[in-house]
């Protein structure tokens, strides 16, 4: 079994800065990709960005130049660096990953509970 853990969350001000950081435990061959998505009340899940095996990178145009993903392999770890914090970037936060839990197995999708980010004054 896998399982994702996500920390760093908490209250910051309007231009304030947060880390996030998502590690995973358990037994697996692989991690793939791992991305962090949000979720506000009453809005849909969002993607905020992906990392690849080999650090290639996407984001939400949202968060283009304030947030940074990046991972550490040896550590399974994913993290989020968000700079520039704006009330909007209120959410719930979770980490996600493509799992492959032995050689001759396929990729499955995981999620970490959520680590709560509130912006405001």
């Amino acid at each position: 079994q896998v399982q994702l853990v996500e920390s760093g969350g908490g209250l910051v001000q309007p231009g304030g800065s947060l880390r996030l950081s998502c590690a995973a435990s358990g037994i697996f061959f692989r991690i793939h990709t791992m991305a962090w998505y949000r979720q506000a009340p009453g809005k849909q899940r969002e993607l905020v960005a992906s990392i690849s095996r080999d650090d290639s990178t996407n984001y939400a145009d949202s968060v283009k130049g304030r947030f940074t993903i990046s991972r550490d392999n040896a550590k399974h770890t994913v993290y989020l660096q968000m700079n520039s914090l704006k009330s909007e970037d209120t959410a719930v936060y979770y980490c996600n990953a493509g799992v492959q839990n032995s050689w001759s197995s396929r990729s499955m999708n995981y999620w970490g509970q959520g680590t709560q980010v509130t912006v405001s004054s």
